[in-house]
């Protein structure tokens, strides 16, 4: 039997994006499930013709070989087909899931937590320590965290026997699920403690302390691994992530790991050149740099090896500085006669008529 092009089953362009594939594929296969469809052989060859043309797709590898060989192409490269409802299931769980309810086991910690931290632009640039306050569940003390009063341990489950997982059959299929009774624990609690009321938790607060690498940027996260919340019966912690804001900084803007900070400079130093000190990303550190003659608005300078640290690795980065040209607004007496005098001398008169000013460009 010479079997369908796999786009054509699942209805889908030869473009189609992934999550295009799975919603066809899902379409298909609540259309001709075989609880939908007793004792209809067609719809069951469809429902596996759908199952085996999705498990190509969704593969990059498999869908990269099948769009360049073909069905031939895939023989060759071991694949033969689904292989019968059970393999159809174990490849597609994710899928059925929706339309059974969500099925998977135990989780194997507890949750994770967020924590957003500020920090100044230097703290950000050269590392820091801080202390921080979360609330959160930790085990508790009392009962160790079983939930269950001294003396009266949990005890097995009587619903799912201790695997905290119940079987529910579909048709050709055998659905896992979470235990309604115990709720995935696998046992339950006959007297609970008194202090957590069987659940193995309590809140509180804890001071932890978060080491700022140098060179984080605004955004970066960082995880500490178990200082999230304790799981339920007594699973271990998940982690703290802390996603770092640097401040803005008046002065200085990262560029990577380059700053640029702007520099204003009167009209004489511009024109004459000058010594100037400027800060460093260094707190309280300064440099004297030297402002060539005829300095113009926009051009820069660079001081190698002032910007910020690398993250992972050694050197830093360079400080830029722009410098821009002030047009006094307000000059006084003395002032103006000097700038007078300057332009007499570069033949520029600052109250040229217009008239004057085009007999000057003609020939």
């Amino acid at each position: 039997m010479t079997k369908r092009d796999y786009y054509e089953v699942l209805d889908v362009s030869r473009t189609a994006s992934e999550s295009e594939i799975k919603k066809a594929y899902r379409q298909q296969a609540l259309k001709y499930h075989p609880d939908k469809n007793p004792g209809d052989h067609e719809a069951e060859d469809k429902f596996k013709e759908a199952a085996e043309a999705y498990e190509v797709l969704k593969d990059p590898d498999k869908r990269r070989t099948y769009d360049q060989f073909g069905h031939e192409g895939l023989k060759n490269s071991g694949f033969s087909g689904a292989k019968g409802f059970d393999d159809i299931f174990s490849s597609f769980g994710d899928i059925f899931g929706d339309f059974f309810g969500q099925g998977g086991g135990r989780p194997s910690t507890g949750a994770d937590l967020r924590l957003d931290m500020s920090v100044t632009f230097a703290e950000a640039a050269f590392g820091t320590q801080k202390e921080m306050e979360i609330t959160k569940h930790a085990a508790c003390k009392t009962c160790q965290g079983s939930g269950a009063k001294s003396g009266y341990p949990p005890k097995q489950c009587s619903t799912c026997r201790g695997t905290g997982q119940v079987i529910r059959t579909q048709g050709f299929f055998s659905v896992s699920s979470p235990c309604p009774n115990c709720h995935g624990a696998g046992q339950v609690i006959t007297h609970p403690c008194a202090t957590c009321r069987g659940d193995g938790r309590v809140l509180e607060k804890k001071k932890v302390s978060i080491n700022i690498p140098a060179g984080v940027d605004d955004g970066t996260r960082l995880r500490l691994r178990g200082e999230g919340e304790t799981g339920p019966g007594g699973l271990p912690p998940g982690d703290l992530y802390v996603f770092v804001h640097v401040e803005a900084h008046d002065f200085f803007h990262r560029d990577g790991h380059d700053i640029h900070s702007r520099l204003n400079l009167s009209f004489s130093q511009a024109a004459l050149g000058a010594e100037i000190e400027i800060p460093l990303l260094d707190e309280g550190e300064t440099k004297v740099i030297s402002v060539k003659a005829g300095v113009q608005s926009g051009e820069t300078q660079r001081i190698s090896g002032a910007g910020i640290p690398h993250l992972r690795g050694h050197g830093r980065g360079d400080q830029i500085i722009h410098f821009s040209v002030e047009t006094p607004k307000r000059l006084n007496a003395r002032q103006k006669e000097l700038l007078k005098e300057l332009a007499e001398i570069d033949g520029k008169p600052v109250k040229e008529t217009l008239k004057g000013f085009f007999q000057k460009l003609m020939p």
